[in-house]
Parts: structure tokens; C-alpha cells; sequence
């Protein structure tokens, strides 16, 4: 192999190197995050609704203390961890795993409305149960809180 060759050679090992190395895991990675669910959608009056609190430092802190400890009979820290991963301490043997609510690649197509109706309601097949006994202004300064997760 002469040295032009050898030249072309190593450079398309070092550009693909790059490429492995570097841009395919954030390409592949960045869909990785994704949970498939067969959850109900939201009544239509529900679904699409914005967050009527507004995302305000109040609502966050509310939430925050709801999701870590305040919502009974479970706080929601429990099984989706303190970063909302999924990865809290009762989510070990979960199927499906509890949300990840981090992934902002999967977040962004879940509307409030339908944040707020499983919070409610549940999420059947699923290890997450719903929170009736919780007022509709503590569903969503949780929900305004899951929502920094993704940011």
C-alpha cells in the first residue's frame, strides 16, 4: 500500500472511529429514553389541556414536596427516583419500568392534560396507580414539576 493510500486509509478509520465514538451514541441515544405504553388517552376535554397554574416557582416547590413525599398513599419518588429516571427504589422489578421522565424526546408529545388524567387516574398494565384523594391543584404542581425533569 503506497502512502497515499495508507493516508486515505487511516483517515476514513479515524472518521469513522469519530462517528462511532461521538455521534452515533448521541443519535441512537437520544430515542433510547422512549417507553412505549398502551395507556389510555385522555378524555378529549382533558388531553390537550395546558397546565392551568402556570409554571411558576410556587408550583414547581408544591409539586416538588407532593412528588418526594407529600402524595399519599405513596409519593411518586418512590418508584420514579429522585431525577424522575424511573429508577427509584420500588421500580426494581417493575414491567413495564416506571415512567422516565427525563426523556425529553418522549416528553414533549405527552400533552399536560394527559400528564394529569394518568397521575389522576392511573395507568392500567402499568405499576402506577392513580391519585384520586389528591385535589386537581396538587396534580398539577405535580405535573408542573415532572416537567423540569426534561429541561
Amino acid at each position: 500500500m503506497n502512502l497515499f493510500n495508507r493516508f486515505i486509509y487511516l483517515s476514513a478509520v479515524v472518521l469513522i472511529s469519530f462517528l462511532f465514538l461521538f455521534a452515533y451514541p448521541t443519535l441512537v441515544l437520544a430515542g433510547d429514553c422512549i417507553q412505549k405504553r398502551k395507556t389510555p388517552q385522555a378524555p378529549g376535554n382533558i388531553y390537550k389541556q395546558a397546565n392551568p397554574l402556570g409554571v411558576t416557582a410556587e408550583n414547581i416547590s408544591a409539586g416538588e414536596k407532593l412528588y418526594t413525599k407529600g402524595a399519599k398513599p405513596l409519593a411518586c419518588i418512590q418508584c420514579h427516583g429522585a431525577m424522575g429516571k424511573g429508577k427509584g427504589k420500588l421500580a426494581m422489578g417493575m414491567t413495564p419500568k416506571p415512567r422516565d421522565f427525563s426523556c425529553q424526546a418522549m416528553m414533549k408529545d405527552i400533552p399536560d392534560g394527559q400528564l394529569f388524567w394518568v397521575i389522576k387516574n392511573g395507568s392500567k398494565g402499568t405499576g402506577m396507580m392513580g391519585y384520586k384523594t389528591l385535589k386537581d391543584e396538587q396534580v398539577w404542581q405535580i405535573v408542573a414539576y415532572i416537567r423540569q425533569f426534561a429541561k
